[in-house]
């Protein structure tokens, strides 16, 4: 794959001079962007998985964590209820299972509580949602508001960070276990699983964007939605920094319990 240009790029757009006359001129300007923005590069995810947080920390990160993975089945909703085609419906259908789980299977959201509760966090504070930061809220409402405001080609684009999770999610699984002593395995499941559902999903919004984005117009659009989309996973951990690393926790947020 062609390595693009990433000078022109700004923290909204792709900007100007990069060409996006084929689906794998799109392709690669899209994995450029992962490799430059995707969150895995964020300075809290390398304390976390580094072992440089302590307990209270890594609570507050899977605290405001929580209130993104129990949104995504919202958002998912939200992108079938944008297409008339029952086949692209039926394809999405599975994720929304995938976090909220059926009758007697376990979700994704039942395995983030698990591991909040692993970590010591009362699962009804975690639920409640009321102990977030701001900026995880805005953030997370923000994807959800894209996924019904702009085009449905765009609230499919918008997943395709999808593309960068497993890598992360192995050296999430290796960091924590390795340096933390109250993270087992079995806190660890929702990562474990969705080394095969991420996946499985990003390549199938990857054929839909390839196919479907025909000109360079649509291109750039699925390209930008990327962008917003690495912006909504970076600004959660901006948060996280500002508030439990330099100290600076808004009224009313989780504050972690002093040993």
């Amino acid at each position: 794959m062609n390595v693009v240009p990433t000078n022109g790029m700004t923290a909204l757009s792709i900007g100007k001079g990069i060409t996006l006359d084929s689906a794998e001129e799109m392709e690669a300007t899209l994995r450029t962007i992962g490799a430059t923005r995707y969150h895995s590069l964020h300075p809290f995810h390398r304390l976390l998985h580094g072992g440089k947080l302590n307990k209270g920390q890594v609570q507050a990160w899977a605290l405001n964590r929580y209130y993104y993975q129990s949104t995504i089945p919202l958002k998912d909703a939200m992108v079938i209820s944008r297409f008339r085609d029952r086949n692209t419906r039926v394809e999405w259908r599975h994720r929304i299972e995938d976090h909220d789980g059926d009758l007697g299977t376990e979700g994704g959201i039942e395995r983030w509580l698990k591991l909040t509760e692993g970590l010591g966090l009362d699962t009804a504070y975690v639920e409640s949602t009321e102990g977030i930061l701001p900026a995880t809220r805005f953030a997370v409402e923000a994807y959800v508001h894209f996924c019904r405001d702009r085009t449905p080609l765009e609230a499919i684009a918008s997943s395709l960070t999808e593309l960068f999770a497993p890598n992360l999610h192995e050296e999430r699984i290796s960091g924590m276990l390795k340096h933390y002593d109250f993270v087992n395995p079995d806190i660890m499941s929702y990562f474990s699983r969705r080394l095969t559902q991420a996946p499985r999903d990003a390549g199938f919004a990857l054929d839909y964007v390839k196919q479907h984005a025909r000109t360079p117009a649509e291109r750039e659009a699925v390209c930008n939605a990327l962008i917003f989309k690495t912006n909504v996973l970076w600004v959660q951990l901006d948060a996280l920094y500002h508030a439990y690393v330099d100290g600076h926790i808004p009224p009313g947020a989780f504050v972690p319990k002093t040993s």
